[in-house]
């Protein structure tokens, strides 16, 4: 008999004591993963006013220059505006901290380990991370324990030999058909394919993400945590704007302008040469 027709069969009870455990342990865990997040994740801090308001001054800048070229503001208002905004930057009077003085040193970007609110978003970073890779951990060795070898399901449709690494894994037999999936590599599967399921039941924004094991919780914390040179200087920032805003000045058309001429063109009130 050539070994092309050999078929293996598996006894139910592997399906009923191994495959749907695995399953159902990996969903629940998933699950559970998701609200301990949820429990371990503190509500943000309020910003104080001066902090929000210098954030705001530059937003509301950024968003006249943006809208310049087709600004729904008339020319008057739109440079009384921007020549406002140009000398309140100028004076920092939206710093939070209140306009720099003359003798005062130059601002240096804060350090993280001496910074409390900084630590505190690296440990809950780390915590964070601890709740996702621990329990995978936990899952591998349970399958290492209990299931090693075994063999779990056969997949309905024909793969090539490159995925027979990937699908039996620590079932070493080369004779054996691509199809078959070991207990190991069934974990894998469930390890990246239960995330459509996971966005199904607990929404876009979950914490059972499995990929986002894959950071170790060091790296999580490096960037959760703000690092010397990502530390903003808007005082810089508005000098920048301030050049910027008078470049946009020169670049600013009026959306209404001449909108009665093009009206009455529109709906044949007027001729296209004005007469």
């Amino acid at each position: 008999m050539s070994s092309s027709t050999v078929s293996l069969y598996l006894d139910p009870q592997i399906r009923d004591w191994v495959l749907f455990p695995i399953t159902v342990v990996m969903i629940l865990v998933g699950i559970l993963r998701h609200y301990v997040v949820l429990l371990l994740q503190s509500p943000p801090k309020k910003l104080p006013r001066n902090a929000i308001r210098e954030q705001r001054a530059l937003v509301r800048s950024q968003i006249l220059r943006a809208t310049s070229a087709n600004s729904p503001v008339p020319p008057t208002y739109y440079k009384a505006v921007s020549q406002h905004l140009s000398q309140a930057f100028a004076d920092g009077t939206y710093l939070k901290d209140g306009p720099p003085k003359a003798d005062a040193p130059a601002s240096t970007p804060p350090n993280p380990l001496t910074d409390p609110n900084a630590m505190e978003g690296m440990m809950a970073g780390m915590k964070t991370q601890m709740v996702m890779m621990v329990p995978q951990m936990v899952i591998m060795g349970w399958i290492n324990f209990f299931f090693q070898g075994f063999v779990l399901i056969k997949l309905p449709f024909p793969l090539t030999l490159g995925f027979k690494s990937m699908l039996q894994r620590g079932v070493e037999t080369p004779d054996m058909d691509v199809r078959w999936v070991s207990s190991l590599s069934w974990y894998f599967l469930n390890f990246f394919g239960l995330n459509g399921l996971y966005r199904l039941i607990l929404g876009g924004e979950n914490s059972a993400d499995s990929s986002r094991d894959m950071n170790t919780p060091f790296a999580a914390a490096a960037a959760a945590a703000p690092q010397p040179g990502q530390a903003q200087d808007y005082n810089k920032l508005f000098k920048a704007e301030r050049d910027n805003l008078e470049f946009s000045e020169g670049l600013h058309s009026w959306v209404a302008k001449d909108v009665e001429t093009r009206i009455l063109q529109k709906y044949g009130r007027l001729s296209a040469d004005g007469k």
